[in-house]
């Protein structure tokens, strides 16, 4: 029997997050705000975060390997032993196999010799890729009996492979258990190994396997070779793709929690699946949200085993496909959140496998390129675009844009193949360096074919996942008083479509639809943190279908052109079953008529009835702008068909839980948190 479990140590616990924060702001909830900047403070924008880890070395594992038993309290690997970089494999081999903890960066390819060797990892180790950089070529891992608390992280594991394809002389694998407990494998690559990818035998238990790339293998992942059902294992968010066998074969395991997984068999490859999942033996599995593609046999089961199915895809699989018996809740042991499973393909290509966010030190990411630009001519580039035209496509390493102070008038796109761009403003404060420019929606465009239209009109437009942005202005001056014979005045200052996007310290202003937080796609995730930062504007200046968090800012209402007090904060145009907009610990004011300002309207993109747009706005102080009854309908839709709410509120534009002011109750705002919107994602400074 099992030790009785208590409640998990999530990686998706609700923590500080490591950017910079306006101490000024959070000390002053519930006092009046003023219009001005000096409420975050001129240089609040340019102080560096206070020295710290790096955000990943306190990420703890989810699923199984997170809860407490065996004497073993949740999956941290070597957080709290020292930090070191190995280049080669007798360092990697003396840190992995010590006796005290260690976190363990590889820095660099690292070949095994003899080829098919496997370190012997001992406990409380972290074991993780500088960025994408950590390879473990010709060998792997291996945990023995008792082993536990081991992290191993965002490595490429690779090519121990011999040339023949049903290997029985080569038991190399890429990690293989035998007895471990404790164990979380992560944003791992695995391929091209001589025998299987991953081998959990011989009773492993509490096992996380998760956001893993394997493929190009004769077996991916075999569970099992022990006659006792006791081990508990977590898989989730792997893409599997061009794997003959085992993906995963699991053969009595007493809880088996497989969700959100993508298995991929292409047409025209040599390799062709035999089956995806298979449950053997005395095996009980819930199998819930994953995307089976091209398979043969997706899900198979034994007539021993229990398997309960629900929430998957199938597209183009063929043969078998079995469910049936009695399984377990995982909510029972530890929390966790479904994506949807048709989102699973999009998620799992862009965002399984090494990340070039983890395993950086500072002295590693410091390293990494810096380009300069200023107007005078004393940088590397006079314009903002043209040092992003710089940056290589593919670029896998943050790549830092310093802007000195200026006023660059010029718009500004990052395409989507140049991720890990920041932009940063060198000024003393965020005032200082500013890119502006005054498109509008109905601006004709130079070449005579149209008008640019609403996102068209940005002066800065972000397409590229893992933006930042800091220290700086994004501005849109266009001037509606001046262009009233003008078809569309919407007029955007900045424009997000991507993934991961941090904006800290900035200024976003404009008038109408300032800040466009949007996705690469209805289907695609789009996450966006906002913090220390002040965005101004007068007409659903903050507006899309993005995740995004408003943190620890002020939202700056301001009069319309011609002098008069009216228009609405936010416009969400959130998918159903993602999140939209959240507010919190912020402020909302400006110079303009009491009662006049909605925080919110739900905006329908297109006519289309399947969204479901939301705003939270919480422990924000509101001024007496805001009307007592703050969200109103649009388009045809009324706002109480969509997920409108707020939660403890302070300042003279707060007002009681009522039918047109509905508040969340403690236990929905504990799930309307930071760590809710960003979920896996933690924004780093």
């Amino acid at each position: 029997m099992h030790e009785k479990r208590s409640k998990p140590r999530h990686r998706r616990r609700r923590r500080a997050l490591a950017v910079g924060a306006p101490l000024a702001l959070t000390a002053a909830v519930g006092l009046s705000y003023g219009t001005d900047f000096g409420l975050l403070g001129e240089d609040a924008g340019s102080r560096a975060a206070a020295a710290a880890a790096p955000s990943w070395a306190d990420d703890v594992a989810d699923g199984f390997a997170s809860v407490d038993a065996l004497g073993q309290n949740g999956t941290y690997g070597g957080r709290g032993g020292k930090t070191v970089t190995v280049r080669t494999p007798a360092d990697l081999e003396k840190y992995a196999t010590a006796s005290e903890p260690y976190v363990i960066v590889v820095a660099g390819v690292i070949t095994m010799n003899p080829k098919g060797k496997e370190i012997r990892v001992a406990s409380d180790k972290t074991i993780v890729g500088s960025g994408t950089s950590g390879h473990i070529v010709g060998g792997g891992f291996f945990l023995g009996q008792g082993v536990h608390n081991v992290i191993i992280r965002n490595l490429t594991i690779r090519d121990s492979y011999e040339g023949v394809w049903m290997d029985k002389e080569h038991d190399w694998d890429a990690i293989q258990m035998d007895g471990a407990h404790h164990v979380w494998i992560d944003h791992n690559d695995l391929r091209h190994m001589a025998d299987g990818l991953i081998d959990s035998r011989k009773d492993t238990t509490f096992l996380t396997v998760s956001w893993n790339k394997l493929s190009q293998n004769n077996k991916s992942f075999g569970i099992g070779w022990t006659e006792n059902v006791t081990a508990d294992i977590t898989i989730h968010h792997n893409w599997i793709r061009e794997s003959e066998q085992r993906n995963p074969s699991t053969d009595n395991v007493a809880h088996a929690h497989l969700y959100n997984n993508y298995l991929q068999d292409l047409p025209g490859t040599a390799i062709t699946t035999a089956y995806g999942n298979y449950a053997r033996g005395k095996t009980r599995m819930v199998l819930e949200n994953s995307y089976f593609e091209g398979l043969k046999n997706p899900v198979t089961k034994d007539a021993t085993a229990a398997l309960v199915q629900r929430g998957n895809v199938f597209s183009g699989t063929s043969g078998r496909n079995e469910s049936g018996g009695t399984a377990f809740d995982p909510k029972a042991y530890y929390d966790y959140t479904l994506d949807k499973a048709a989102d699973v393909p999009a998620l799992l290509t862009s965002g399984a496998g090494p990340r070039a966010s983890l395993g950086t030190t500072a002295s590693t990411a410091a390293a990494g390129t810096t380009l300069t630009v200023a107007k005078d001519g004393s940088g590397q580039y006079t314009s903002v675009q043209k040092a992003v035209d710089a940056v290589p496509a593919g670029n896998t390493s943050r790549i830092v844009i310093q802007v000195k102070p200026g006023t660059y008038r010029e718009t500004v796109k990052v395409p989507s193949n140049k991720p890990f761009v920041t932009l940063r403003g060198t000024g003393a404060g965020r005032k200082d360096t500013v890119i502006v420019y005054g498109n509008a929606a109905g601006t004709p465009k130079p070449d005579g074919s149209g008008t640019y239209g609403t996102g068209g009109s940005a002066t800065v437009a972000v397409e590229a996942d893992e933006f930042q942005a800091r220290n700086l202005t994004i501005s849109n001056d266009f001037d509606e008083a001046r262009n009233q014979s003008l078809s569309g005045h919407q007029a955007v200052a900045l424009r997000t479509a991507a993934d991961r996007v941090l904006l800290d310290g900035v200024i976003v202003s404009g008038d109408q639809d300032t800040l466009l937080l949007d996705s690469a796609g209805k289907d695609r995730l789009g996450r966006v943190y906002v913090t220390n930062s002040y965005v101004i504007g007068n007409v659903d200046f903050i507006f899309g279908r993005a995740t995004a968090v408003i943190d620890r800012s002020v939202i700056t209402l301001k009069k319309r052109w011609d002098g008069t007090s009216a228009g609405y904060v936010t416009a969400p145009s959130t998918s159903a079953d993602r999140k939209g907009f959240l507010i919190t610990r912020s402020a909302v004011n400006g110079d303009v008529s009491d009662r006049s300002f909605f925080l919110g309207r739900p905006w329908h993109a297109g006519g289309d009835a399947t969204l479901d747009p939301q705003t939270t706005v919480r422990d924000s102080t509101l001024s007496g702008a805001i009307k007592s009854a703050p969200w109103t309908d649009m388009g045809g839709f009324s706002w109480k068909g969509d997920r409108f709410a707020e939660y403890r509120n302070t300042g003279p534009g707060a007002g009681s839980a009522g039918g047109d002011r509905p508040h969340l109750t403690d236990s929905q705002a504990a799930g309307q948190e930071i760590a809710d919107w960003l979920g896996d994602w933690t924004p780093a400074s």
